[in-house]
Parts: structure tokens; C-alpha cells; sequence
């Protein structure tokens, strides 16, 4: 008696919530956030402008940032089928090139809506999108180096996130400099956050020949690297918090990084188990600061001229 056995054959087809997983949700929410920081601080009436409001929010997380997420899982394939290989696409529950095409889709799909909302956030949809390619993709694939890559996603999640909702909420002008303060200052201290991202997959980039901070500086090294740029931006920010004459918001932000400080001397013992904890704790304090700084420099600027 002969046995014939049954092939199951390759999908062709992605599972839906391979779809939605290679978007990462989870990911939106800090240029999500930063684009609310930025229309909170530029002083406009926010209810009068509700519908732009969520149009940007829309933008600037389930499309341009889950657009960046696709591109960087699809050229990461390599790495992830080392480091994470039941992610969706070395899994092959996101078979052949999908994952190129969602990618391709959601910066079409940007740069519409991007256009629609008026040439500024065009523009910033542009330089969003450019950076999302360049970061992940050959030939530059700045995140073969952790200091530009982890540079390019703090600029972008942050800093043009946050300028972006100061200056559609302003007509398209360029918004004061305390804004512009403060959105570069949040974006260098998101290069230190993106550095706890690196600590989970140091051997695959090691193999992989992709230069993160942990591998370049070491775990010990990298660890203190990310912390002091985490902090050192946000005490910046709270001497010009006092300077603006927003001493409050200055003492509320200085707590919160107290309290960033305190959870880092544990993180530090600790890099690489503690990485996960400090990026979602620390994390959360973080963006807090954001928002209280935006309210601080609305406050500054609605009380005078610019300063």
C-alpha cells in the first residue's frame, strides 16, 4: 500500500491581520501625539478646527508612520527572519511582495491625503515619506548607522510631526521659534528612545552587519548614550520653560524627569532585560512633558509678543 503524501501549498494571499501587524498600531501614536502637541502650541482655536485636526492625526499615524513601518519591515525581512522570525513576512503570513506593495500603497495614499490638507503638509508629508524610504531602504538605509537613523525617526516622528500641526493650525506660516524649540528639542530626545528599540535584536544586527548604538558602543555604553539624550534635551527644554516665564509648567516638567531618572538607574542595571520596561514607562512620562510644553508655550505666547 502506497502512502501519497498531501503538499500544502505556499499562501499567496496575506492574512488580514498580517496586514495589520505589519502596520504596527502600536507604533502611531508618537507622531500621532506629537502632530496634537504642535496644534495645542501654535494657539488656534482647536475646536473651530476639528476636521483638520483629524485629518492630520490620520496622517501622521495609520499613514505616514504605518507607511514607514511596512518599508522598514520588508527591507528588515532579512534581519527579522534571524532576530523575529514569526513576524508577519519571514513567517510568510505576508507571502511574496506584499509587503513591498502595502508599503508603495500607504505613501501613495499619504501623499494624497497630504495634498488635499494644502501645500505645507504636502511638504512635510514629503520629507516624512523620504526619510521612511531612506531609513529602511538601499542604497543609504540610514539605520545601518544607529546616531542617523535613530536621528532621521526622532526628526521625523517628532520635530516634523510636531511643526506640522503648529503650522497648518497657523495658516501655513512658519510657526514662532519657541515652537520650533521645542519640536527639534522632543526629536533629539526621541533619538535616545529609539535606542531602547535596538537592545532586542543585537545579535541579528551584529550578523547583519546593521551598526545600532548597542553594537557600536556596546550594551553598557549604548544604554548611557540613550539616557543622557533623553534627558539632557528635556532639561533644555525646562530652563527655557522658566526663560518664557511658565515657571508651573517648567517645575511639572522637571518632575517628570525625575521620574524618567529614577526609572533609568534601574534600566541601567539591566540593559537589555529592561529595555522593553524602560521604553514603555519611560516613555509614556516623556510624552507627557511634550504636551505640558505645548500648553507652556501657547500660555507664553498668547501673553505677549514673541519672545
Amino acid at each position: 500500500m502506497t502512502e501519497t503524501a498531501s503538499i500544502t501549498p505556499a499562501a499567496t494571499r496575506p492574512q488580514p491581520a498580517a496586514m495589520l501587524e505589519v502596520l504596527h498600531p502600536i507604533t502611531w501614536f508618537p507622531p500621532m501625539w506629537a502632530f496634537t502637541c504642535g496644534v495645542v502650541s501654535s494657539g488656534a482655536a482647536v475646536l473651530e478646527n476639528w476636521l483638520f485636526l483629524l485629518a492630520g492625526v490620520v496622517l501622521t499615524g495609520p499613514l505616514v508612520c504605518a507607511t514607514s513601518q511596512a518599508v522598514n519591515d520588508w527591507y528588515d525581512r532579512h534581519v527579522d527572519a534571524i532576530n523575529e522570525p514569526d513576524r508577519p513576512i519571514p513567517s510568510g503570513r505576508l507571502p511574496g511582495r506584499w509587503g513591498f506593495y502595502i508599503a508603495v500603497t500607504g505613501t501613495l495614499l499619504s501623499l494624497a491625503l497630504g495634498a488635499v490638507l494644502g501645500p505645507w503638509v504636502l511638504g512635510a508629508t514629503v520629507i516624512g515619506l523620504i526619510f521612511a524610504w531612506i531609513y529602511s531602504a538601499p542604497p543609504l538605509r540610514l539605520k545601518q548607522n544607529g546616531w542617523l537613523g535613530n536621528a532621521a525617526v526622532g526628526f521625523s516622528y517628532e520635530s516634523l510631526a510636531w511643526i506640522t500641526g503648529a503650522a497648518v493650525m497657523i495658516g501655513g506660516q512658519m510657526p514662532a521659534w519657541e515652537i520650533l524649540a521645542l519640536a527639534l528639542l522632543y526629536g533629539l530626545g526621541a533619538h535616545g528612545i529609539m535606542t531602547l528599540n535596538d537592545f532586542k535584536a543585537i545579535e541579528g544586527d551584529k550578523q547583519m552587519g546593521v551598526r545600532t548604538l548597542p553594537v557600536q558602543l556596546g550594551v553598557q555604553g549604548a544604554a548611557w548614550t540613550a539616557c543622557v539624550v533623553m534627558i539632557v534635551p528635556q532639561l533644555v527644554v525646562v530652563g527655557l520653560l522658566f526663560a518664557w516665564v511658565q515657571p508651573v509648567h517648567a517645575a511639572a516638567v522637571a518632575a517628570l524627569v525625575m521620574v524618567q531618572a529614577t526609572l533609568m538607574v534601574r534600566f541601567l542595571q539591566n540593559p537589555i532585560e529592561r529595555a522593553t520596561w524602560l521604553s514603555a514607562l519611560g516613555v509614556s512620562v516623556y510624552v507627557s512633558g511634550m504636551m505640558i510644553s505645548a500648553f507652556a508655550v501657547r500660555a507664553a505666547l498668547a501673553g505677549s509678543a514673541p519672545l
